[in-house]
C-alpha cells in the first residue's frame, strides 16, 4: 500500500479540476487519475469545438438573407468543409492546450490509468494501490452507442469522433434530437450536408412547455426533414447505412448518434463501496455536499448523470473539493437551472420548468418574436418566449424560449430569478430601444397584465 494521501481525485475533466484547483489551496498531498484523453469533454469534443463548427455554420447560412438586404452574389458562394473541420480541429486544439496547463508540474502527484476501489478509502490503478482520506469520483461519462449498431464500426460517429472528420459524409442522419442533436443536425445542414433527423421525443432540444416547444419544432422542421415518436433502428446495405423509424426509412452514409452520455461507472468498483447501488450502477448522494451517504466518497460532475453542463460540472467539483479538504461537510447552494442550446433561434430554459410548475397558481407572459422590432431589422423575427410568475405575488420562476439572442437574455432572467425578483422588480430596469431585449419587456408586460 502506498503512503495514505489526503485527496485522491479520479477524472481530470471540468469537474476533476475544479476539486483539485481547491484541494491545492490545502495539501500538496494528493493524487489526481485520468483514464483515456486528458483536456475536458467541453474543450475537447463538447462546447467548444461543436461551436467552432456551428458559427462556421451559421456565417454560410447567412447568405439566405442576403436578398432582403438587398445584397446580390449570395448564388456565388461556396463552403469548404474539410478546411471548416481543418479550422474546427485548430481551435480545439488552442481550448485543449489552455486546460493542460492545469495539470503541468504535477510530477508523481498525476497519473494515467484506471482506477478501481477496493473499499471507501482505497484504490487501485496501473497494478499498484493508493489509500487516500477522501475520494473524488468525476470521471465523466462518454457518448452512448446501442449494441448493434457498434458492428457498423467508423460510419457511428459521435461527437467524441465527429470532429476528426477530415472529409465528412454527404448523408448522415441525426438519432436523438436532445441538446447535441439538434446543434449538430442543424450545423451540418447548414454547411451542406444531407441531414436527416430521428428522436424518439416528440419534443425536441430537452423543451417541455408544449407553445415553445411546437414553434421550435415548426421552425427547425423549415430546414430540415425531422421524425419524432420512434425509435430509430439501423442496418447496413452494402456501403449505405438505412436508418428506420416507424413507418420512415432513410438511407445514409454515416449516423450521428446523439443518444445522450452514459456516466463511466463501468469497472471502478463502486460495489465495494458497501452501499446500495440503483439499477444502473449509481450510488445516491446530496447534491449539496456532493458526498456519497456518509462515505469519504464525493460524486462530482457528468459521472452523476445529473447536470452534464459545464458550469453544474464545475461547480460540483469546487463543493466536493472544498468538502473533501474540510473538517466537516459543507452544505452548497446551487445556482438557478439554466441551460442554453445554441441552435438557431437559440433555445433556453431557466428556473423551474414547465412540467414541474402548478397551473393554478402561476401566470404566463409570452412575446411572439416574428414581430419584434429589432429582429425584425435583422431578418431573425422568429420564435416565442414563456414566462413563469407566481400568481399571488409576480414573483419570477422561469422560462423556455426559442428566440433570437435568447443566450443572452436568459442571463437576464437567471439573476432576477436567483435574486427573487417579481415582475414589477424586472419592469423597472431600463431597456434600451431598439434591442432584442424589448421583447423580454413584451412578455413582462403581459406578465403584469395578469397580476
Amino acid at each position: 500500500m502506498e503512503q495514505n494521501k489526503d485527496v485522491i481525485i479520479i477524472g481530470a475533466g471540468s469537474a476533476g479540476l475544479a476539486a483539485l484547483r481547491e484541494v491545492r489551496k490545502q495539501t500538496d498531498n494528493f493524487l489526481i487519475i485520468n483514464a483515456g484523453h486528458y483536456g475536458t469533454t467541453c474543450a475537447r469534443v463538447g462546447c467548444m469545438p461543436s461551436k467552432a463548427l456551428i458559427e462556421a455554420a451559421n456565417a454560410y447560412h447567412r447568405r439566405h438573407d442576403f436578398a432582403a438586404f438587398a445584397i446580390s452574389g449570395s448564388e456565388q458562394l461556396s463552403i469548404d468543409t474539410a478546411a471548416v473541420m481543418r479550422r474546427v480541429r485548430s481551435l480545439r486544439d488552442r481550448f485543449v492546450g489552455g486546460v493542460l496547463k492545469s495539470t503541468e508540474g504535477l510530477g508523481e502527484r498525476s497519473i494515467a490509468g484506471h482506477a478501481r476501489f477496493l473499499g471507501p478509502n482505497c484504490i487501485s490503478v496501473n497494478g499498484r494501490e493508493y489509500s487516500a482520506k477522501r475520494i473524488i469520483i468525476a470521471s465523466g461519462s462518454r457518448p452512448i452507442i446501442p449494441e448493434p449498431w457498434q458492428a457498423f464500426g467508423d460510419r457511428i460517429l459521435t461527437t467524441d469522433t465527429l470532429f476528426e472528420q477530415e472529409e465528412l459524409p454527404r448523408r448522415i442522419a441525426v438519432v436523438g434530437m436532445g441538446v447535441i442533436g439538434v446543434e449538430m443536425a442543424q450545423a451540418l445542414g447548414r454547411i451542406g450536408l444531407e441531414v436527416t433527423c430521428f428522436g424518439s421525443n416528440q419534443n425536441l432540444a430537452g423543451l417541455c412547455d408544449p407553445e415553445v416547444a411546437t414553434t421550435f419544432a415548426e421552425l427547425l422542421g423549415k430546414e430540415l426533414p425531422i421524425h419524432t415518436g420512434n425509435r430509430a433502428d439501423v442496418s447496413c446495405n452494402g456501403d449505405s447505412l438505412i436508418v428506420t423509424a416507424g413507418d420512415r426509412q432513410v438511407e445514409v452514409d454515416a449516423v450521428l448518434a446523439a443518444l445522450g452520455r452514459r456516466p463511466n461507472v463501468a469497472d471502478l468498483g463502486l460495489e465495494t463501496l458497501g452501499i446500495e447501488l440503483d439499477s444502473r450502477g449509481m450510488p445516491s448522494y446530496d447534491p449539496h455536499t456532493m458526498r456519497i451517504g456518509n462515505l469519504p466518497v464525493f460524486f462530482a460532475g457528468d459521472v452523476n448523470g445529473d447536470l452534464p453542463i459545464l458550469h453544474e460540472a464545475a461547480d460540483e467539483g469546487h463543493i466536493a473539493g472544498r468538502n473533501s479538504v474540510a473538517a466537516t461537510c459543507h452544505f452548497y447552494q446551487r445556482r438557478t437551472p439554466l441551460a442554453i442550446v445554441f441552435s438557431d433561434p437559440n433555445v433556453a430554459v431557466v428556473g423551474q420548468r414547465y412540467k414541474d410548475l402548478d397551473l393554478e397558481t402561476i401566470i404566463v407572459g409570452s412575446a411572439d418574436f416574428r414581430t419584434q422590432g429589432r429582429a425584425r431589422t435583422a431578418e431573425k423575427n422568429k420564435g416565442l418566449m414563456r414566462i413563469y410568475a407566481e400568481r399571488d405575488s409576480g414573483k419570477l420562476l422561469g422560462a423556455e424560449m426559442c428566440v433570437p439572442g435568447a443566450e443572452h437574455m436568459i442571463h437576464l432572467l437567471a439573476l432576477a430569478i436567483e435574486h427573487g425578483m417579481s415582475v414589477a422588480d424586472l419592469l423597472r430596469l431600463p431597456f434600451y430601444h431598439p434591442v432584442l431585449e424589448e421583447g423580454l419587456r413584451t412578455a413582462l408586460r403581459d406578465l403584469s397584465g395578469q397580476l
